[in-house]
Order: C-alpha cells, then sequence, then structure tokens
C-alpha cells in the first residue's frame, strides 16, 4: 500500500514537472517568435526559475499522486468519472467553484505572503524574476510551493468534479500561471479592456504587481482585489 502511493507521487511529481517545461518552454518559444529580444540578458534569472520551479514540482506532485492513488485505489475522493453521475449543469458550476475557491485561496496566502518577515523568507524568490518570464510560473520557495500544492488536492475530499473537469482546473492553472508571467499579453485588447477583462486576470493585471509589488493579488479573478481595495488596473508588459 505504502509502495503504490510512493510510486504514485513520484509519478505525478515527473509529470507535473514535464507538464511545466513543456508549457513553459512552449510559451518562451512564442515569446522569441513574437517578442524577440525580450528575454535578452536573462539567462541566469531563467536557469533559477527552472531550478525552483523543477523543486515546486516535486512539491506539487507529491500530494496530486497521494490523491490519485487514494481515488484509484481507496475511493477516498469525491472525483467521479460518469457523466450521468451528476446533472450535466454541474459540470460547469464544478469548474467555477474549483476556480474561485483556488482563488481565493491564493488570493488571501498571497496577500499573507507579503507581509515583511514572510517575504524574505519565502516570496522573495519568486519576485527576483524581475521581470518574470515564461519560465517563472512555478519558481517558489518551498514555502510558496506547499501553500499553492494543497488546494486542489484538498478541494476533491469535499466538492465532488468530473475528472475531466478537474483536468480542466489543472490546465487553466498551469496556461494562466505560465502566461501571467511572460512579459506579454496575449489575449486581444478587446478582451483585456472588456467588462468581462475587468473580471479577469491576464498578464496586463499580473504584471503590474511585479512592478508595484502591493497590488493585484489574484490568480484568476479580480473579485478580491476589486473587493479589498488592492486592484490598481492593468500595466503595458
Amino acid at each position: 500500500m505504502i509502495q503504490a502511493a510512493i510510486l504514485s507521487a513520484l509519478a505525478m511529481t515527473l509529470i507535473v514537472g514535464l507538464r511545466y517545461l513543456i508549457t513553459s518552454g512552449a510559451f518562451a518559444w512564442a515569446t522569441h517568435k513574437v517578442r524577440p529580444g525580450l528575454y535578452k540578458g536573462l539567462t541566469p534569472q531563467i536557469r533559477m526559475e527552472i531550478f525552483w520551479s523543477l523543486a515546486s514540482a516535486a512539491i506539487y506532485g507529491v500530494p496530486a499522486g497521494i490523491v490519485a492513488w487514494g481515488w484509484q485505489e481507496r475511493g477516498w475522493t469525491k472525483i467521479y468519472t460518469a457523466w450521468n453521475d451528476y446533472p450535466l449543469w454541474y459540470l460547469p458550476l464544478s469548474l467555477f467553484l474549483y476556480l474561485f475557491l483556488h482563488d481565493t485561496w491564493f488570493y488571501w496566502t498571497h496577500r499573507w505572503m507579503h507581509r515583511p518577515a514572510v517575504f524574505r523568507v519565502a516570496h522573495a524568490v519568486h519576485h527576483a524574476s524581475r521581470p518574470p518570464t515564461a519560465w517563472a510560473a512555478m519558481s517558489f520557495h518551498p514555502v510558496e510551493a506547499i501553500t499553492g500544492a494543497v488546494v486542489i488536492p484538498a478541494l476533491v475530499f469535499f466538492i465532488p468534479i468530473h475528472i475531466a473537469m478537474l483536468g480542466t482546473v489543472l490546465a487553466i492553472m498551469t496556461v494562466m500561471g505560465v502566461t501571467n508571467h511572460m512579459g506579454w499579453e496575449m489575449f486581444p485588447r478587446a478582451l483585456v479592456h472588456s467588462r468581462l477583462g475587468h473580471w479577469l486576470i491576464t498578464a496586463s493585471h499580473h504584471h503590474r504587481h511585479h512592478e508595484n509589488y502591493r497590488c493585484n493579488y489574484g490568480l484568476y479573478f479580480r473579485f478580491w482585489d476589486h473587493l479589498c481595495g488592492t486592484d490598481r488596473g492593468l500595466s503595458q508588459p
């Protein structure tokens, strides 16, 4: 039993690491094509981003692997596979619930990590990326990586979600984590400056956080930033 759980954790660590390398590598390549020279002179920084990100992959992979083992071998989680286990309207609702709760956790732990003592110990690693690149999405100190690694594995024990919707959550988390840091805005201006864009976080919003530090703390949505008065609008990456 323990051996199977360990093997699952190791396999998931490998998957998370490869997912990071493939996704960040793809967007770094796109940056080279769309914004040539944007990362010029940042090679030492990128090496550190990759180092910290691969270390974070292990921290993310362990709880994810244990959850995967518990789901498949023990039925411990609320993950389901049959399309008729819950009404079809619940599929998008569960997706939104997971994203909103993840965003809520991220916002408040992110603000906590900007307290001077915590920032010096942990979050300074992430902000050492000046400017952030497509490789910086998982460039975290282990303390920060732990806070990010526990939330989705915890949610699957309490909120039912179809395996396809869980995969969608992880895909959105990966893509938005990378694109929010890559230093340029990939989404159309019409979307970013629309009413919908007023509530969504893209590179234009998160880049200002890396410039200012004291604002724009969210991950997917600007709800908590608007509610708590920490939204400072958009940058021009």
